[in-house]
C-alpha cells in the first residue's frame, strides 16, 4: 500500500501567508487524475472570482483557477464541491465571498477559465455541503445533486435543509434546485450548522443533522444527532421522510440524544461545537456509518470527543460506539468499493494538532490500519480568524482508493510528516524555513491545505456483513426544554482575532 501527502500551495504563491483553512475535495470518478480542492484562499491577483485548486495529475501538482463567483477577503466563504458520477461536471455550494449568500454553482469543465454558472442563490445560510452522483433513466444520464445546509429562512428554527436537483447537468437556472426542510421536530432555537448527505447508487439518500435542545445556558446547549433517509433520490413531495423514529414516530431517527456542547469553545486555537459526518456502503445501501462529536463531560467537562457508530438496517437501529477519540474534531468518513471504512480526524494533545487516517475492514474489532499524516504545533501561527484549521475536512473513496484533504501548520519539518510530504512552495528543510518566490527571502509559517491519496495493496480484506448490537441508551440527565427566543447566530461573519503584542 502507498500513501502520498502533498502541500497544495503552488510555487508561484510561495510568498503567501494566508490562513488557508477549511478544505474540501472532489475527485472525478471517471478520471481520478482530475481533482478539485478548496480552502479559504483569496484570488492572488484579486478580482471578482475566487479560486479553486486544480490538479490534472492525480494530486501530484496543483494550481489555482479563479472560476468561483464572489471573491472576498477569504476567497469564498464556506465552499464544498462534488463531481458528477460521469460526464465531468462539477457542482459547488458556497457562501459567496462578496455577499455571504448561499450560491449553488455548476461548470461542465472546472479546468477551463470560464466562471461557474449560478443556479440558485439566497441569503441567511451556513455551511453548504455538496454531494453529487449520476444515474441513468431511460438511457439518459441524469446528475443528482444534493447540498445540505443550515437555512435560517426556514420556519420555527427548523434550519436543517437539503437543496436538491434530480437532473442538474444542463437545465437553465435553477436547474430543479429547491430547498427541503428535513427537520420535523422543533428545536429550541435552531439546528446545528452541519447537514451532511450520503448517496447510494440505488437511490437511497441519507442526511444527518444536529437538533439543538436546551439552549437556556447558551453558549452551553444540548443536542440530538438525527439521521433521515429517502428511498427514491428525494423525488417525492416530502423528501427524507422514509426513516421514522422508533420512539416518537417522526421522520428522522434520533441516533444519540441529550448530548452536550459549548458553542465556539476553543481547542488548539480552533473553535468547536459542531462536527458531523455520514457515509453509506456502496455495496449495501442498508449499511451506514455516522461520526459526531460531543462533550462527554457535560457542562463541567473540557473534552471534545469523536464517536463512530453504524447501522445495518437502513438507519433504524445503531451500534454502540465502534470508535471514540478524546479531544479530536473534524471527523470525515468514506467507504470503499470493498467496504473498507476510512476515518479521517484531527486530534489535539500537548499543544499539537495531529491528523490521522484510519481504515478498518471489521468495524474496528481489530486495530485499524492507521497513518499519521501530519503533526505540528497548535500554538503557531496565531489565528487571524475562525475557523483556524477548519470546521471540517473531507475524505472520499473512489473504488478501493481514499482521497482527502486537511489543513494545518506548514512548517517544513520532516518530523511533522511521518509518511513524507511533497511541497510545491519553496522551503529550506534543513533550516525548516519557508522561502519566498525568490527562493531566498524567509516567509512566516501559516496554515496550508494538504492533499493525500492512499492506494491499497491486495491484503485489504472486504467487510463480511454481520449483525450489530443495538445501541445502548446514552446515560445523561434528562433535559427539560424551556422555549426561548431564537439565538441570533450570524455564522458567515469571520471575526478577526487580534494577536496579543509580545512582551518587550
Amino acid at each position: 500500500m502507498t500513501i502520498k501527502v502533498v502541500n497544495m500551495i503552488p510555487q508561484s504563491m510561495s510568498a503567501e501567508t494566508n490562513q488557508d483553512s477549511e478544505p474540501n475535495i472532489a475527485v472525478d470518478p471517471t478520471n481520478t487524475d482530475h481533482i478539485i480542492a478548496t480552502a479559504f484562499t483569496p484570488a492572488p491577483a484579486g478580482g471578482a472570482n475566487a479560486p479553486v485548486y486544480v490538479s490534472t495529475d492525480g494530486g501530484n501538482t496543483w494550481s489555482l483557477n479563479t472560476i468561483v463567483p464572489g471573491d472576498g477577503e477569504f476567497g469564498t466563504g464556506d465552499i464544498t464541491t462534488a463531481f458528477a458520477g460521469s460526464g465531468g461536471s462539477l457542482y459547488a455550494g458556497i457562501l459567496n465571498g462578496s455577499t455571504g449568500a448561499l450560491d449553488v454553482l455548476r461548470t461542465a469543465n472546472p479546468f477551463a477559465t470560464t466562471p461557474m454558472t449560478l443556479l440558485e442563490t439566497r441569503a441567511g445560510e451556513d455551511q453548504p455541503w455538496t454531494v453529487a452522483t449520476t444515474t441513468t433513466v431511460a438511457g439518459t444520464a441524469e446528475d443528482r445533486v444534493y447540498v445540505g445546509n443550515n437555512d435560517f429562512n426556514q420556519a420555527n428554527g427548523q434550519t436543517a435543509t437539503v437543496d436538491l436537483s434530480l437532473d442538474a447537468a444542463t437545465a437553465a437556472a435553477p436547474a430543479g434546485f429547491a430547498p427541503y426542510q428535513i427537520e420535523k421536530r422543533t428545536p429550541a432555537t435552531q439546528d446545528g450548522p452541519p447537514t451532511r448527505v450520503a448517496v447510494h447508487s440505488d437511490g437511497t439518500v441519507y442526511a444527518a443533522f444536529e437538533h439543538w435542545g436546551d439552549t437556556t445556558n447558551f453558549p452551553g446547549f444540548t443536542f440530538d444527532v438525527v439521521v433521515t433517509r429517502d428511498d427514491g433520490w428525494g423525488s417525492g413531495a416530502t423528501p427524507f421522510s422514509n426513516l421514522l423514529d422508533s420512539t416518537d414516530g417522526n421522520a428522522g431517527q434520533r441516533v444519540a440524544t441529550g448530548l452536550y456542547a459549548k458553542w465556539n469553545d476553543v481547542m488548539g486555537q480552533e473553535r468547536i461545537g459542531a462536527d458531523l459526518a455520514i457515509a453509506v456502503d456502496p455495496t449495501n445501501s442498508g449499511t451506514v456509518y455516522l461520526a459526531y462529536c460531543d462533550r462527554v463531560g457535560g457542562a463541567t467537562g473540557t473534552d471534545w470527543t469523536v464517536h463512530v457508530v453504524m447501522s445495518s438496517d437502513r438507519g433504524q437501529t445503531w451500534s454502540q460506539d465502534l470508535r471514540t477519540i478524546t479531544n479530536a474534531k473534524n471527523p470525515a468518513l468514506a467507504i470503499s468499493s470493498n467496504s473498507t471504512v476510512g476515518l479521517l480526524y484531527q486530534e489535539y494533545a500537548n499543544s499539537t494538532w495531529t491528523t490521522v487516517l484510519e481504515m478498518t475492514s471489521n468495524h474496528w474489532s481489530d486495530a485499524p490500519t492507521a497513518f499519521t499524516l501530519h503533526t505540528a504545533s497548535a500554538t503557531a501561527p496565531t489565528a487571524t480568524f475562525q475557523p483556524y484549521i477548519g470546521d471540517y475536512v473531507r475524505l472520499l473513496a473512489v473504488g478501493t482508493n481514499f482521497y482527502g484533504v486537511f489543513c494545518g501548520n506548514n512548517t517544513p519539518d520532516a518530523a511533522n510528516f511521518p509518511q513524507g510530504v511533497v511541497y510545491q512552495r519553496n522551503a529550506n528543510w534543513t533550516t525548516q524555513t519557508l522561502l519566498s518566490t525568490d527562493n531566498v527571502t524567509p516567509v512566516a509559517i501559516s496554515i496550508d491545505p494538504f492533499f493525500f491519496h492512499w492506494e491499497p495493496d491486495a491484503t485489504i480484506k472486504p467487510i463480511v456483513p454481520t449483525g450489530i448490537l443495538p445501541r445502548e441508551p446514552i446515560l445523561r440527565q434528562p433535559v427539560t426544554r424551556t422555549p426561548i427566543a431564537r439565538y441570533p447566530v450570524t455564522p458567515v461573519v469571520r471575526q478577526p482575532i487580534v494577536p496579543v503584542d509580545p512582551a518587550p
